[in-house]
C-alpha cells in the first residue's frame, strides 16, 4: 500500500504543476519558534520536496510539526538553599548504599531533590542532515522488513519514524543497531511475524543490558552512548534501548508507563509491541520477551508515550500560568488504561471549591508514603467526573496548587465491583486493631498455629488514620507478637509505620473479620 502511494501521489502533483512551499500550520509553528535554527529545519522539508520524495515530506512535517515540546531535559540536584549537590550514582555499590548516602548528604545539607535545569529544544538543537537520515533509515527499515507491511503510514509516523523516545540526548542509534541486528532477517521463522523478531532483538539486549535500581537517582534519561558504556539503567532506559533497537529495524514498539503503582511505592514504563492493526503484546526491554511478561504490581492509570501532540491531554487544555502534577504535564502521552485492566467512569461530589487559578481536580494514589496524582478532570459545579478509573484501590480526589496536593474529598475505594466507598472516620463508633505487619505480606504461622507478627522487636511503630491528612493514632513498641492499637475511630483508611522508616509502608482498612485489608 505504502508503494502504490508513493507511485500515486506525485503523478497527482505533477498534473497540478510546481507545488508552492506551504507546509501545515503546524509545522509553521514550530519553524516560527525555531529562531536561528529555523534554515535547516526548512532544509529538510526543501530536500524530499525537491526530490518528488512525497511520504518522506510527510514523515518531515509529522516530525517537525510535533516538535515543539520534545528536547533533552537537564536536571541538577539541590540542597534546601538551591545550592547544587554533586552525587554520582555510580559512586555507590548498591541501591541500599546509595539511600544510605542520601540520607547522610540530607543530615548536612538539610532535603535536596531534582530540579529542572535546562531544556534543549529540539527545534533548535536538531541539524538538517541528522533529520534527513533519520527519515531516510525509517523509511528504508519500513520497506524492507517484512514484519513492517502491516503497518499504516500513522502507525509507521508514532511507532518507528521518530528519532527520540523520551527526554534523552539525541544521538545516531539508527546506524548503529541496523549495522548491530543485521542478522535478524535471515534468522526468523516467521519473517512476517514482529514479535518473533522482537523476541530475537529482546534476547540480545538482555545478553548486556540489565537493570539497576541505582539509576533511579540518575538525573536524566540516558543516552544510547552512554548505556552502551555502562550496560546498566532503569526501567526507563531499558523501553528506550528497546525502542532503539527495534525501531532501526521497523519493529513497531511503544513505552507505556504509569505515573505510580496503587499498592506499592514507585512508578514503572514497560514496553508494547503493535502485533496487527489493532492488538498489542507487552514485554520489557532488556529483561522479558513479548508474550513472557507481566506486571507486577497494581495498576490504577496506564499512558503511552507518543511522538504527536494530543489535543486532549492536560497539557493542551491547561491556562498558561497553570501548573501540573508531575507525569500528567506532558502533550505527548494518552490515556490507555482500558488496554490493561478492567475500569469504570466515577463520579465523586467534591467537598472543597477549586483553589483560585485552577481548573482541574485531580485523582490520587498513595506512593511511598505521599499522594500523588495519577488522573485528572474538569470539574462541573461541586461534581468531578473520572474516565477509565481502575478497579480495586484506594484514591483521594485532591486539588493541585503551588506544588501540592490540596485534598478534595475524603478518600475512597473503589471496588472491585466499581462500588464507591468513603472512608469517613468515625470518633463516635471506636474499635481496637490488632495488627500483624506494616504491609501486605504472605501470612506466617508458628509451629502452633499461631499467625507470627512482622516487627522488629524493640522497634517505635506508629499508628495514623486519614482525615484530610495524616492523624497519628497511637504509638507501641514490638515485642514478640502483635501490635494492639485501643479506642481508634472506625472506618479509617490507616498507615502505620515504623519509626525513621522511608516510608513505603502500606495503607489499610480493617474489615469485619477485624483483618488488615491492603491498598
Amino acid at each position: 500500500m505504502k508503494k502504490l502511494l508513493f507511485l500515486f501521489i506525485p503523478v497527482i502533483l505533477a498534473s497540478c504543476g510546481p507545488r508552492e512551499f506551504a507546509p501545515p500550520e503546524a509545522v509553521k509553528n514550530v519553524l516560527d519558534l525555531a529562531g536561528n535554527n529555523k534554515a535547516e529545519l526548512e532544509k529538510v522539508i526543501h530536500h524530499f520536496k525537491d526530490n518528488g520524495e512525497v511520504i518522506k515530506e510527510e514523515a518531515a512535517y509529522f516530525l517537525i510539526g510535533n516538535m515543539k515540546n520534545h528536547g533533552y531535559l537537564d536536571y541538577k540536584l539541590v540542597d534546601s538553599a538551591g545550592n547544587k549537590v554533586d552525587f554520582n550514582v555510580l559512586d555507590y555499590e548498591d541501591y541500599e548504599h546509595l539511600l544510605d548516602g542520601w540520607d547522610n548528604i540530607e543530615d548536612n545539607r538539610g532535603k535536596i531533590h531534582f530540579e529542572k535545569d535546562t531544556f534543549y529544544f529540539d527545534y533548535n538543537e536538531i541539524s538538517a542532515e541528522y533529520l534527513i537520515k533519520n527519515i531516510d533509515l525509517a523509511y528504508q527499515a519500513w520497506d524492507e522488513n517484512p514484519w513492517a507491511q502491516h503497518l499504516a503510514f500513522e502507525q509507521f509516523c508514532e511507532y518507528v519514524l521518530p528519532y527520540r523516545s523520551s527526554n534523552e540526548p539525541i544521538e545516531s542509534w539508527r546506524e548503529y543497531f541496523m549495522e548491530e541486528l543485521a542478522w535478524v532477517k535471515d534468522s526468523v521463522k516467521d519473517p512476517s511475524d514482529p514479535i518473533e523478531a522482537a523476541c530475537f532483538v529482546n534476547d540480545y539486549i538482555k545478553s548486556w543490558f540489565r537493570f539497576d535500581p541505582r539509576f533511579y537517582e540518575h538525573p536524566t534519561d540516558q543516552g544510547l552512548h552512554e548505556m552502551l558504556s555502562g550496560k546498566m539503567g532503569r526501567c526507563e532506559d531499558m523501553t528506550n534501548l528497546a525502542i532503539y533497537a527495534m525501531r532501526s529495524l521497523a519493529i513497531p514498539v511503544m513505552s507505556d508507563f504509569t505515573p505510580y503503582w496503587a499498592n506499592t511505592g514507585n512508578n514503572h514504563a514497560w514496553n508494547a509491541i503493535l502485533a496487527d492493526s489493532d492488538s498489542i503484546v507487552i514485554f520489557m526491554g532488556g529483561e522479558a520477551n513479548p508474550g513472557e511478561y507481566e506486571l507486577g504490581h497494581k495498576l490504577a492509570k496506564a499512558y503511552r508515550k507518543t511522538y504527536a501532540v494530543q489535543e486532549n491531554s492536560l497539557a493542551e487544555k491547561l491556562d498558561k500560568n497553570e501548573k501540573a502534577p508531575p507525569y500528567l504535564n506532558s502533550n505527548t502521552i494518552r490515556d490507555v488504561t482500558d488496554e490493561y485492566v478492567k475500569t469504570k467512569r466515577t463520579k465523586i461530589e467534591l467537598e472543597r471549591n477549586l483553589p483560585d487559578s485552577t481548573n482541574f481536580a485531580y485523582l490520587c494514589v498513595f506512593n511511598s508514603g505521599e499522594w500523588k496524582a495519577i488522573d485528572y478532570t474538569r470539574p462541573y459545579g461541586e461534581n468531578a467526573i473520572y474516565s477509565k478509573v481502575g478497579l480495586g484501590v484506594a484514591y483521594l480526589p485532591a486539588f493541585y496548587y503551588e506544588g501540592e496536593i490540596i485534598p478534595a474529598q475524603q478518600a475512597f475505594i473503589l471496588s472491585d465491583s466499581g462500588n464507591v466507598e468513603f472512608k469517613h472516620p468515625n470518633g463516635d463508633k471506636r474499635i481496637d486493631l490488632k495488627l500483624w505487619s506494616t504491609t501486605q505480606r504472605v501470612t506466617k504461622q508458628t509451629t502452633d498455629f499461631v499467625e507470627e507478627a512482622a516487627f522488629e522487636k524493640g522497634k517505635n511503630y506508629i499508628l495514623y488514620y486519614w482525615n484530610d491528612k495524616w492523624i497519628e493514632a497511637g504509638r507501641q513498641t514490638a515485642a514478640n507478637g502483635p501490635l494492639l492499637f485501643k479506642q481508634v475511630p472506625s472506618n479509617a483508611l490507616y498507615w502505620l509505620i515504623g519509626e525513621d522508616s522511608r516510608k513505603e509502608e502500606r495503607i489499610f482498612t480493617i474489615n469485619q473479620e477485624g483483618e488488615q485489608v491492603w491498598w
